[in-house]
């Protein structure tokens, strides 16, 4: 047997055996957002492109001939929502195919193995967070002090930077965009509305949620130039719309009222990225600088 199969049998069951203890420990979410359960009415954002989340919580829907593609699930809480909002846009709960995420903490990943013993869809993520999967949240280098914050999942498939997600003539690329979590990820496709095609972008913006130095958070060496690595990537990325993991990070409730007609271009924003992306680099250069006077 070639030694890389040695590895990823050895890979497989470190994480079998820890998803394992996780789960006979208590799920127990952190306190949360109330914005995070509060229901919000699902629309149809650009051709086939939906969002189904909460009124914080984004959680996208990608519809193709061959089954539909979800991206985040919200809180534990979340499956009945996300449900109701999917079969109120006239789609099938059950013809979820694939699930993805932005990051592995327990407000977008809540309610993804729920839904996958469910759907039976197969879930894809960045090769990064698999160990916090596995872990309920527990291995998480700042969240993991909440313990297991979410039900414990094996996903089928290992993404890493650059990797495409192809479901019935849908490509979705995944950017590998780590710092708020080791596998903090963003997706990059198009979707082709009657009049245009629109580039879209969900990007997971790199919030800093640490308050320890970056040098003292040994569990995670790699966390300051993780950062640094991924606002300069995101800057250099072109898109027509732009979304994230939250719906406050983008102005989601400006941008669109409950009943508003379908409206893509509400969502063509490049200078409220680039704000975002600004107010993130600021506050990793002021992190910076306050660590290096410490």
């Amino acid at each position: 047997m070639p030694i890389h199969s040695f590895k990823t049998i050895a890979v497989a069951a470190i994480l079998s055996i820890a998803s394992i203890h996780a789960t006979a420990q208590e799920v127990k979410e952190p306190k949360t957002d109330s914005n995070w359960v509060k229901p919000y009415p699902p629309f149809r954002i650009a051709g086939n492109l939906y969002y189904v989340g909460t009124y914080d919580l984004a959680c996208y829907l990608i519809t193709t001939p061959k089954g539909n593609i979800l991206i985040n699930t919200g809180l534990a809480s979340s499956v009945q929502q996300i449900k109701k909002s999917i079969e109120a846009l006239g789609f099938k709960f059950a013809d979820t195919k694939i699930l993805l995420t932005t990051q592995a903490h327990f407000d977008h990943m809540g309610a993804m193995a729920s839904i996958k013993e469910t759907t039976h869809a197969k879930l894809m993520v960045d090769e990064k967070e698999a160990d916090v999967l596995a872990s309920g949240g527990q291995s998480d280098y700042e969240l993991g002090k909440y313990g297991v914050s979410f039900k414990p999942v094996q996903p089928d498939r290992l993404l890493k930077d650059g990797d495409t997600i192809t479901l019935g003539g849908m490509n979705i690329v995944m950017l590998h965009h780590p710092g708020h979590t080791k596998g903090s990820c963003s997706f990059l496709f198009t979707v082709n509305d009657k009049d245009k095609p629109y580039r879209v972008l969900i990007a997971n913006l790199p919030s800093i949620i640490t308050d320890k130095p970056f040098t003292a958070v040994t569990a995670y060496p790699t966390i300051a130039s993780d950062y640094a690595y991924t606002l300069q990537s995101l800057k250099k990325i072109r898109f027509n719309i732009w979304l994230a993991s939250h719906a406050g990070q983008f102005d989601l409730h400006e941008k669109h009222q409950p009943g508003s007609a379908y409206n893509p271009a509400a969502f063509v924003d490049q200078q409220g990225f680039d704000d975002a992306i600004s107010s993130l680099q600021k506050q990793y250069d002021e992190k910076m600088k306050k660590d290096a006077e410490q």
